[in-house]
């Protein structure tokens, strides 16, 4: 079994967020805290299509799991 350990900008990448150092800062500082009783993949700032990828990768728990995990920790901080 491969593991993958992508970088945190690989993941806002994927989204199709910039995904430079200062640009990364900023959404987890606009869109944080998110509230404990919303899943991630559900928050109000995601497109459809984004929504539909974090909850894809999360369900197959994918090479991307643990990343999106590491953005779930950020964002609720």
């Amino acid at each position: 079994m491969e593991i993958f350990l992508h970088k945190f900008s690989e993941l806002f990448s994927q989204l199709g967020i910039p995904n430079d150092p200062k640009s990364v800062r900023l959404f987890i500082q606009t869109h944080s805290p998110l509230d404990a009783s919303i899943r991630l993949e559900d928050a109000p700032f995601w497109t459809a299509a984004q929504s539909d990828l974090l909850r894809e990768e999360l369900l197959e728990d994918a090479d991307w799991a643990e990343t999106i995990d590491q953005l779930n920790l950020a964002l609720r901080r």
